[in-house]
């Protein structure tokens, strides 16, 4: 297995150790989630890199890189819904965002099965930035709850709240590009699954 598969891989053990810190009660776990995620992050942005550069793209990578993407993004968002940091909706906006990965996941395992990959396009890549930029701003909004104590200067409750409306924001990008991506996929690989098939 070459490096960047390795990195592709080391994301689902990642993945695992941001789950237990987000979904714990320890000492500024909030705070240390955020650089794990963080860590993350970079190996998906290096292995890519790595790959490009060397030329050591290979179907394994192809598919197994954006499925630890969303492996990653998922587990984020559920464990966010399951702490209730993401308001009353936030249940309503990770099931479009998982279906939406259930429904291009089968899409790649169709294509798989008819001897064709599927790639992470362009489209698909501002989508899984924006689903980590939000998943940033939540995390950053626990670790500062986590670290503000009642002799902090009143100014960072507006900080507080301000990433609170950012969490918000963040969310509606997220899902528009979500759905259209989702949408946009579906229609250029409209050959793998219309009924003339």
């Amino acid at each position: 297995m070459n490096l960047p598969n390795k990195l592709t891989i080391s994301r689902f053990f990642i993945t695992i150790v941001f789950t237990i810190l987000v979904l714990g009660n320890y000492t500024y776990s909030a705070s240390v989630a955020v650089i794990v995620f963080f860590i993350g992050m970079v190996t998906d942005y290096i292995d890519g890199i790595i790959a490009r550069s060397r030329n050591l793209k290979t179907d394994f990578g192809a598919l197994m890189d954006p499925l630890a993407d969303k492996v990653m993004v998922c587990a984020a968002f559920v464990s966010f819904v399951a702490r209730g940091q993401l308001g009353p909706f936030g249940a309503y906006f990770v099931i479009i965002v998982i279906s939406r990965e259930f429904l291009i996941t089968g899409l790649r395992i169709l294509a798989g099965a008819r001897g064709q990959i599927i790639s992470a396009d362009r489209l698909g890549k501002h989508k899984t930035a924006w689903q980590m930029i939000t998943i940033i701003v939540v995390l950053l909004r626990s670790a500062l709850d986590e670290i503000m104590g009642p002799s902090d200067p009143e100014w960072l409750d507006g900080v507080l709240q301000m990433f609170t409306w950012g969490v918000y924001v963040t969310m509606a990008i997220t899902i528009a590009l979500t759905v259209y991506s989702g949408f946009a996929y579906m229609m250029k690989n409209k050959e793998l699954w219309s009924k003339n098939n």
